[in-house]
């Protein structure tokens, strides 16, 4: 962010070597968003300070705070900025979680409506007994944002929950084109798969990417190849996994490099199709690596894969846990990619504040009631929330600012990385709005010394910063 850029003489790049303009004014470009922001970070102690330090111990004797990373303050926290309990306020969107700012004005109306409250106060469990408004609830709110070609949607509770449940309608698919339409399950399907066993609990498989996060429960967790902290003592899935492309940076001075690793992987992929010692029902794949390093890979590479889903039958979920809602450029980071048909399933959740998997295909809706389900089927105050989101986003355009901030961030960054390679390696996220990352040596100290600057800049992989601002995040900012 900006702030990387206007501290970096305190981190061993000399900020002044840049020709950037100084001062709150200089960065100003359009109206803020927050007018009762703070203008800049405010770190008055450490962080955790004492009253923090003295918080967490409480919380400790009663919750796990070891992932803890910091104590917030949520009423005093505004626009871009979160605020602790010792008085200090950092810019920070949490796990790229909050969309359009702290406090949003619109979104705490949205959420103090009747409509909120009674679905909240009565929470619907929507597979059995939905409220009237939740077809005009759908339509007006997730289904509006809808990706191309995909008019359905499952609605789920979290992320792990969409991607679960995306992999149990690739595998009811998949027995059901085999078994074709119209035939009853046989007395041995039924009675077999009480056992875990076949024909009735079939082997089937998602296949996933090297390095690829999808979530921390059974299924999604066995495609999760990012860290083994995630797996460890865990049993899972025999599932495979493929290669995703390593490219080299820049892009421009490694064309033809890049070119080949990605049709290596692609290979790699029909190679696995063919050979995996079970049918493969769906691949799934994260338009960016969020988790395993911000990797990214070419639209010509996902034009491939698309094809290759097609050429086999096999279905093709598009993750979009963390890169949807906008922080691309795009509202869903796949539509970069221009494909001739859509994904089968693209999965939601983080920014949307509310989660689930779109589709189009209505064979995808299974044969029978109750065997896509669960207790809740997702949130309406949820679906709620996410409307006032999607207001929010369209009302100010924010998935333009991100694109537009995005280049802005990404032209600093390019001309930090060209006098200080050393510091600055592998920059990535050109064109792809404000999800930007870069390499550098000694990662976690760096993000350690940022935030005594209040400017909480996340780590993915083993050395990568990345860069996770809200989509209300503007070039005056820093």
């Amino acid at each position: 962010m900006a702030s990387i850029l206007r501290h970096s003489s305190r981190l061993g790049i000399r900020a002044t070597s840049l020709a950037l303009p100084r001062g709150r004014n200089a960065y100003a470009t359009a109206t803020p968003y927050f007018n009762n922001e703070p203008s800049k970070p405010v770190v008055m102690t450490s962080i955790p300070g004492p009253v923090s330090k003295k918080a967490i111990e409480e919380l400790d004797s009663v919750f796990d705070t070891r992932s803890l990373n910091m104590i917030c303050n949520y009423e005093k926290s505004v626009g871009n900025y979160v605020a602790d309990m010792d008085g200090n306020v950092s810019f920070y969107a949490q796990i790229a979680s909050i969309p359009v700012g702290y406090n949003n004005p619109h979104l705490i109306a949205t959420m103090s409506s009747k409509e909120a409250v009674d679905a909240l106060v009565n929470r619907p469990a929507l597979g059995n007994f939905p409220p009237g408004y939740w077809a005009s609830l759908l339509k007006t709110g997730i289904l509006a944002v809808a990706p191309k070609g995909l008019g359905q949607v499952f609605t789920a509770m979290a992320g792990s929950d969409a991607i679960e449940t995306s992999y149990k309608a690739a595998f009811i698919y998949r027995r059901r084109m085999e078994r074709g339409e119209g035939v009853d399950f046989t007395p041995q399907e039924i009675e077999s798969s009480m056992k875990n066993q076949a024909p009735g609990s079939p082997e089937l498989a998602i296949m996933s990417f090297k390095k690829a996060f999808h979530g921390r429960l059974f299924g999604s967790l066995s495609t999760t190849r990012s860290k083994p902290v995630h797996k460890l003592d865990i049993p899972s899935f025999n599932w495979p996994q493929a290669s995703f492309p390593q490219l080299k940076y820049p892009l421009e001075d490694n064309v033809e490099a890049n070119k080949k690793e990605e049709e290596r992987c692609l290979a790699e992929v029909e190679d696995i199709m063919n050979s995996w010692h079970c049918p493969i029902a769906a691949v799934v794949v994260e338009p960016i690596q969020s988790e395993g390093g911000d990797n990214h890979a070419s639209p010509a590479f996902f034009h491939g894969l698309r094809k290759l889903t097609k050429k086999m039958g096999v279905l093709l979920i598009v993750d979009e846990v963390q890169t949807g809602v906008g922080s691309t450029g795009k509202f869903w980071a796949h539509e970069h990619w221009n494909l001739e048909s859509p994904p089968d399933m693209v999965t939601f959740s983080k920014k949307a504040q509310t989660a689930g998997y779109y589709f189009g295909d209505p064979m995808l809706r299974p044969n029978l009631p109750y065997r896509q389900f669960n207790t809740w089927m997702g949130d309406p105050v949820r679906a709620i929330l996410f409307r006032g989101i999607i207001q929010e986003i369209e009302k100010h355009d924010l998935v333009k600012n991100t694109a537009e901030t995005g280049d802005y961030l990404f032209r600093g960054l390019q001309e930090l990385a060209s006098k200080f390679p050393e510091k600055v390696q592998n920059l990535r996220g050109k064109d792809r709005g404000t999800f930007i990352a870069f390499d550098t040596p000694n990662r976690d100290a760096f993000l350690k010394k940022m935030k005594t600057f209040g400017v909480n800049v996340g780590g993915s992989g083993d050395t990568a910063v990345r860069l996770r601002p809200m989509l209300v995040f503007q070039k005056h900012h820093g």
